[in-house]
């Protein structure tokens, strides 16, 4: 039988400790996507109670790539705590983390509440005040990134920490579906990607986020930053890389890695 106490425990336990446990997934073959999300809600219970804020959302499994592999239809979501918030430019501090990887991707910070179910991209975009690059630094708490679906979702969508940019953009005007972006690791070309590659726009992947939290009594409010899902897949990270993300009318976001 799955104990969601039991493995929130364990998963906050790994987190402080440094140390990854084993798959929730081979341990307990029989748990639910549901299981995963309360197990997900009471690690966000425990790291309130150590003195964390909630300031926002992520979404992850965005791209069909990333479901096919889970063999899901759906993303996923986690939240993101004061303590997870760098600006761009920050120097990031790898021996926070356990088994870290880089994600570009765009981050929506709302002006009104987002409440599902029913919430459609319009209200997305008449709730956001506007958007800004950012790098999402993912992480897993589970040994050697041994990932189902469900395994994810309970460790808070693999979160770790996010680096955000410094130039505002107003979502007005800007066709977000083919936005392009350019990724650099120490000044070198890795990929590129547009919009599109998030649920085909990643105001899509905002309004799929509202209403999935609908489900759980979880609400984006205003103020939240909200991660909209990696534009190319997760890149590898050792001590003293540099990766910036360039996108079309938004500008850049660099983060170092100590």
């Amino acid at each position: 039988m799955v104990s969601i106490a039991k493995l929130a425990n364990e998963l906050i336990e790994a987190e402080y400790s440094k140390v990854p446990i084993a798959p929730l997934t081979e341990r307990y073959p029989e748990i639910t996507l549901s299981d995963a999300y309360h197990i997900q809600l009471q690690y966000v219970e425990k790291k309130i109670e150590r003195g964390a804020r909630i300031v926002g959302k992520k979404i992850g499994a965005t791209s069909k790539a990333i479901q096919t592999m889970f063999g899901v239809e759906q993303p996923d979501y986690g939240h993101l705590f004061d303590t997870m918030v760098y600006m761009d430019g920050d120097k990031v501090p790898l021996q926070d983390l356990l088994q870290p990887k880089v994600e570009c991707e765009i981050a929506f910070v709302l002006k009104k509440d987002l409440i599902g179910p029913n919430v459609t991209p319009l209200d997305v975009i008449e709730a956001t005040d506007y958007i800004v690059p950012a790098i999402e630094i993912i992480d897993s708490r589970i040994e050697d990134w041994k990932i189902k679906f469900e395994d994810t979702v309970s460790d808070n969508g693999s979160s770790a920490l996010v680096v955000i940019g410094s130039k505002p953009t107003k979502l007005e005007g800007l066709d977000l579906t083919s936005l392009g972006m350019n990724v650099l690791k120490n000044g070198e070309y890795v990929e590129s990607a547009t919009g599109a590659a998030v649920l085909g726009n990643p105001i899509h992947a905002i309004a799929w986020l509202a209403n999935a939290l609908s489900t759980y009594d979880v609400k984006l409010l205003a103020g939240e930053i909200v991660l909209s899902g990696a534009f190319t897949a997760a890149l590898e990270v050792q001590t003293g890389d540099t990766f910036t993300a360039e996108f079309a009318h938004l500008g850049t976001v660099t983060a170092t890695f100590d």
